[in-house]
This record gives C-alpha cells, sequence and structure tokens, in this order.
C-alpha cells in the first residue's frame, strides 16, 4: 500500500483489508477500520538468512518455520478510534489502545529495514512506562505513523468542537437564569412599592367607617 492511499480516507473497508484475517476484530457500531496489515514480507528475510545455512544440520528448519508462521499469524490495525495488534501461532494475544489514551507515536528502521522498506511503530500511553503497543517489521512505518497522527488530531479536534458546544449551551443557560431572577427581583420591588399605598389606603377607609355612626347621631 502507498504511502499516498494511507493517507486518503479510505471509502471502501474491504479495499484496506485485503489479504488480511481479521475474524479476531471486533468493532463498535461507529468505528472504522483506516488501516490493516500483515508485517512487511521481507521481514522474514532475516530468518531466511539465518536459517538456511544451519538447515543443512536440521536447527534452521525451525527458525525458518517459525518465521514464516510469525508473518503469517500477526496482524496490525488502525481504526478512528484506536490501535490494533495481534499475535501468537498456538495461542491470540490481542491488544488494543484507544486514541484517548495515546501519549506519543514514532517509528523506527534498522539497516536492512529501511533498504527494504519495513520498519515498526511504537504506541507510548499517558501514565504508561515505555511502549504500550509496537507494530513490528510493518511496510512503510513513516505513513502509517501519520495515519495515526492524523485520526488522533481529527479525534482532539472533534472533543475541542464538543467542548465548545457544551460552553455554548452552558452559556444560553446562565443568560436564561439570569434574565428569571431580574424577572424574579424586579416583580418583587414593585410589589413592595405597591404594599405601602395600599396599606394606607385601607387604614383610612377603616377610620371613615368609625367615625361615621358618631356623625348620624342627633
Amino acid at each position: 500500500m502507498s504511502p499516498q492511499a494511507l493517507q486518503e480516507e479510505p471509502t471502501d473497508s474491504s479495499a484496506v483489508t485485503a489479504g488480511v484475517e481479521l475474524e479476531w476484530l471486533s468493532l463498535e457500531d461507529d468505528e472504522t477500520i483506516r488501516w490493516a496489515s500483515t508485517p512487511h514480507k521481507y521481514s522474514v528475510v532475516p530468518g531466511l538468512i539465518v536459517g538456511i545455512p544451519l538447515s543443512l544440520v536440521l536447527i534452521g528448519i525451525p527458525i525458518i518455520i517459525a518465521s514464516y508462521l510469525q508473518y503469517t499469524n500477526t496482524n496490525y490495525v488502525v481504526t478512528n478510534k484506536g490501535v490494533y495488534s495481534k499475535r501468537g501461532i498456538l495461542s491470540r494475544d490481542v491488544q488494543q489502545v484507544g486514541f484517548n489514551k495515546v501519549q506519543n507515536i514514532s517509528y523506527s528502521q534498522s539497516a536492512i529495514g529501511s533498504s527494504l522498506g519495513y520498519g515498526s511503530v511504537d504506541v507510548s500511553t499517558a501514565g504508561g512506562s515505555g511502549v504500550e503497543l509496537q507494530f513490528r517489521n510493518i511496510p512503510d512505518p513513516a505513513a502509517v505513523q501519520e495515519v495515526i497522527a492524523k485520526e488522533i488530531d481529527t479525534r482532539q479536534q472533534g472533543d475541542t468542537d464538543r467542548d465548545a458546544d457544551t460552553d455554548d449551551v452552558l452559556e444560553e443557560i446562565l443568560i436564561e437564569l439570569r434574565a428569571i431572577r431580574h424577572a424574579v427581583v424586579d416583580e418583587t420591588d414593585e410589589y413592595a412599592t405597591q404594599r405601602p399605598a395600599d396599606h394606607t389606603t385601607d387604614t383610612t377607609t377603616a377610620e371613615q367607617s368609625t367615625t361615621e355612626p358618631y356623625q348620624n347621631e342627633p
């Protein structure tokens, strides 16, 4: 897969995962695959270099077989929510790290890997000690690092937008509460202003009612 293809937004997940067995992968409803691969096919070359000469004394055959099985039974996946790693020949070891936990990503290439086009991507998490997850011997590690960085930036931008929307909603609620408070205070002041006048009117009426019987006597 070319670096350009890795950096473009995938339109068909089947094209991204072509040639990769992902029956072990369980995704959320809104989770989509951005990149998936096995280790680079040339990553078995060091095992062949060591294993072929030793195969003359049968020691190298297990080395060759182990290198091939490790190549065929290892998968790496990048989604819009995190990174996944699956390894294991007889058993299965699956790791997952969400982008909300990722602190740092880096890639490295050995001399052989640089010449043959493969390397490793390291993912470190906040609060973790060292590398939490590693994509070993993958094709074009620099491009894969960019894919991961792009997804993290997209997620962080989305979180920022949601925080801004929340702040706007809280500001609107605060404005409404202030308006209600002012309306209550104004109504209370108006009632307090009218109350003494009503009390004076009631007192005058009562006094007039009291003096009327005496005025009517002969």
